[in-house]
């Protein structure tokens, strides 16, 4: 059993490593350009360039992938011979930034006005930071002969500047896009990368990709968590007893019906819903708003129809599963001879019949819960609901590649991770491939 758990949990790894290259080369090659879809369709080419370098986009695609996976802090934090960290820039707007750490502990970055003076900027316990001039010592000379410096800039970026480059940049400030003299040549984007835990920063929202990506991850676990409780018992329920009674009118009432449910696309069945229960009897709202401040535990009864709309699709395929897995089940051979032999027809269900007729639900169910965690985008969509699904849909528009990719790799994780848990229950329910 260690072995089989042990296979299956290398086998998880390695699916996880293969599937992040795919989610980044789709990303990367996904049509759009991401400069335009933040700064608007009259930027320069100067413009353009000067965002793709602060964002890291200019840079070879293994180099992103490699910072994407494993951050990047580390490399900067030797060229600038300083440690590196995150620290809190205002506790209001809870946002954080990127800057180095003194010996004293004092958080720093860097500035240069004219390419030949380096002022380095010390934060203050109030905020504020005091400009401390560099000497021409600080400069280092590299291979090529030229002079650089290494450091954090305003922006929270590890950066090079080149002495004597009057080179300027395009900034996004609170003035709008402007220019700005005595800007660095180079740029890496800071991030510790997802293997800890760090899925970068928004390139459309500049704030961290986990900020916005957990709370609409939650909202989403708990819609699907509460149809996922609806939908199994019930449907295994109706499945199991239309199943035993093949033939008859509760068998056709129930397969008519499941037929019916899962047939009906998602956005047919949610309309409907909202014009009966929203628009008619006024029981629940149609949409899902939601003021600032105010999380969907506040409202749970703008659950209802969301809830009612997946749970419709999903019970009709558990329902029809279950049920041809049980009418497979008894018409087997050991099942009949069972009957023969006189036994009781409830031990016969619950300890023979049972237990094989479920294999093939459990499949259908693992496989379910992946849709109902990622691929209720419609429904979401539906309702106004602020989960995963829309999460992705908006990065998708704006091509957001940090929130993309970081959306699908938790998406990843969750499939391997059920598809992990189905085949443990399927252990527990068989045991001849316990081993396999």
């Amino acid at each position: 059993m260690i072995a089989f758990l042990l296979r299956r949990v290398l086998l998880l790894i390695v699916t996880l490593f293969v599937v992040s290259a795919v989610i980044f080369a789709i990303s990367e090659l996904a049509p759009g350009n991401i400069a335009i879809n933040v700064l608007g369709n009259t930027i320069t080419p100067e413009q353009e360039a000067s965002f793709n370098a602060q964002h890291g986009l200019d840079q070879p695609a293994l180099d992103r992938y490699l910072r994407w996976m494993i951050g990047s802090d580390w490399q900067a934090a030797r060229l600038i011979g300083a440690p590196l960290d995150r620290i809190v820039e205002s506790a209001e707007l809870n946002r954080t930034g990127w800057w180095a750490i003194a010996e004293d502990g004092t958080p720093f970055r860097h500035r240069s006005d004219d390419g030949e003076t380096m002022l380095r900027l010390d934060r203050q316990p109030d905020g504020t930071t005091v400009e401390v001039p560099l000497g021409p010592e600080v400069w280092q000379t590299n291979e090529d002969g030229i002079d650089v410096f290494w450091g954090v800039d305003t922006g929270g970026r590890a950066a090079m500047w080149v002495r004597g480059s009057d080179q300027a940049s395009w900034v996004l400030t609170m003035a709008g896009w402007t220019s700005q003299a005595g800007a660095p040549r180079a740029y890496i984007p800071l991030q510790k990368g997802i293997l800890r835990g760090d899925f970068g920063v928004s390139i459309i929202t500049k704030r961290p990709v986990a900020e916005t990506l957990i709370p609409r991850l939650i909202n989403t676990l708990f819609l699907a968590g509460i149809a996922f409780v609806l939908i199994m018992p019930i449907a295994l329920a109706a499945g199991i007893i239309a199943g035993l009674n093949q033939g008859r009118p509760i068998d056709r009432v129930l397969s008519v019906s499941s037929l019916v449910a899962t047939s009906t696309p998602e956005f047919a069945s949610g309309v409907f819903l909202i014009l009966i229960f929203a628009v008619w009897l006024g029981w629940f709202p149609g949409a899902v708003v939601l003021p600032s401040g105010v999380s969907i535990f506040d409202r749970p009864q703008a659950l209802v129809l969301p809830v009612l709309t997946l749970t419709l699709i999903e019970l009709g395929y558990v329902l029809r599963v279950t049920r041809a897995s049980m009418v497979e089940v008894m018409q087997t051979n050991y099942i009949r001879t069972a009957i023969l032999k006189g036994l009781p027809y409830r031990r016969i269900v619950l300890r023979h019949a049972l237990r094989n007729a479920l294999l093939a639900p459990i499949t259908v169910i693992m496989l379910h819960v992946n849709w109902l965690i990622g691929g209720i985008v419609v429904v979401e969509a539906l309702f106004g609901f602020p989960g995963l699904g829309r999460f992705i849909l908006d990065a998708a528009l704006t091509k957001d590649v940090f929130a993309i990719e970081a959306a699908a790799m938790v998406l990843v994780v969750i499939a391997v991770t059920t598809q992990l848990i189905a085949d443990l229950i399927y252990v527990y329910l068989n045991p001849r491939i316990r081993f396999t």
